[in-house]
């Protein structure tokens, strides 16, 4: 029996399998487990630089980010499989996978870690109509092919969504020399981060349509155009704003879904907003010694978020392998006015030292403050110039000071 399975080698499982050795686990009691044909996850395609400011305090590219923890990986002599497919988890954290290698493996682990990263919504998810013609991509599928195959999904595209990938691949289209004519994004402000928009978007005179979608898509064979239209404040299209924008390809930016067959085939709680899973300050979710990290739990804008959490929860997975025990004595974190969700989702108080709050708010605000709240009892009070949806907010808590349900909420400053 393992002590401790990593299911997923993106920068999430990586940090996590390291950061339990650290912790005092064995590296032969670990196992991680990759179902792509080598380590690194989706920065092997991420090919631009803006990685790893927070932890290295230098740029990285994706790729070169990912070997920093690959290398570390190695250094502690932690065992891996690649092209290993894990086909079943249960709440005993028993789990098969199947690979070129090993054929079919049935396993039973102390501790599994939940690091499978996310995946696109795709166009059947969010139903455009029109026809089914060839050129219609997601951002990421699209980066891959331009990145890692050295193929160009067309010359002249329309982005629909604001999402990062989207605006990397805006610039990334340009830079090869395509044209993109515009990012049309449904809500009133941008799903990226605002260093995106300027280094990507700005820089290169590519238009941001706020409050736009696509109504239609044009062409057989392969796409001839699209019709944009503005939406009302129900999101609705306005007919009278619709227009056609010639072009050969549509890449779609139009959000992430964590990747948690698994954990509900586990019997884990989801989060219905973050799509991810129910967890405590350790991350560990309502699945005794099954913990989650990475995009798997949240959407994140940061693989440095990303690292710093997987750590946390690869450092608390190895205590529990080695004889920790579960605790019930949790408190409640809710969402108040203007935030959209908080992770963990539940504080035990027998723990101790801070507890690093993260949140999403509902709209773009400007001049306000974070106010954290134990019962009626206030605990923080964070002044912000800015919080917009398209970029995670965090804040710190001590649990000492906790001992009510805690709410994080958004004011505006009088």
């Amino acid at each position: 029996m393992d002590k401790l399975i990593v299911i997923g080698g993106g920068p999430a499982g990586l940090a996590a399998a390291a950061s339990a050795v650290d912790a005092g686990i064995s590296p032969k009691d670990i196992l991680l487990l990759e179902r792509d044909d080598s380590l690194g996850g989706i920065l092997n395609q991420c090919i631009h630089a803006g990685f790893g400011l927070h932890i290295f305090s230098e740029e990285l590219t994706g790729p070169e980010y990912a070997s920093r923890y690959i290398d570390r990986l190695q250094e502690r002599e932690i065992p891996y499989v690649t092209d290993a497919m894990v086909l079943s988890l249960n709440a005993d954290r028993e789990l098969t996978y199947v690979s070129p290698k090993d054929g079919f493996v049935r396993l039973k682990a102390s501790a599994v870690v939940i690091a499978t990263g996310c995946r696109e919504r795709t166009r059947g998810q969010i139903m455009i109509p029109g026809t089914r013609p060839a050129g219609i991509f997601t951002a990421g599928s699209a980066q891959r092919f331009v990145n890692m195959e050295n193929k160009m999904p067309g010359k002249r595209a329309v982005i629909l969504g604001s999402g990062d990938i989207g605006l990397i691949m805006a610039r990334r289209l340009t830079l090869e020399g395509a044209k993109v004519e515009c990012v049309a994004e449904l809500m009133n402000y941008c799903g990226g981060l605002a260093r995106n928009v300027a280094q990507c978007l700005n820089d290169f005179d590519i238009p941001l349509l706020l409050s736009h979608t696509v109504t239609d898509i044009l062409g057989k064979k392969r796409v001839e155009g699209v019709k944009i239209a503005q939406v009302d404040e129900n999101r609705r299209p306005i007919p009278s704003t619709e227009r056609i924008v010639p072009c050969d390809t549509l890449l779609l930016s139009v959000g992430l879904i964590p990747e948690n067959e698994l954990a509900r085939e586990a019997g884990v709680v989801i989060d219905p907003i973050t799509g991810g899973a129910v967890v405590d300050q350790y991350n560990q979710t309502t699945a005794e010694g099954i913990f989650a990290c990475g995009n798997a739990l949240q959407v994140h804008d940061l693989v440095d978020n990303v690292t710093l959490e997987a750590e946390a929860a690869g450092a608390a997975a190895a205590r529990y392998a080695l004889g920790g025990t579960k605790t019930t004595n949790y408190v409640a974190t809710t969402p108040g006015d203007n935030v959209r969700y908080v992770v963990p989702h539940k504080i035990d108080l027998g723990g101790a030292g801070d507890v690093k709050l993260s949140f999403r708010v509902t709209s773009t605000i400007r001049g306000c403050e974070t106010v954290i709240r134990s019962g009626s009892k206030e605990l923080r009070r964070i002044k912000k110039r800015v919080v917009t949806p398209g970029e995670m907010e965090s804040a710190t808590v001590k649990i000492s000071d906790i001992d009510a349900p805690v709410s994080v909420s958004i004011e505006e400053r009088a």
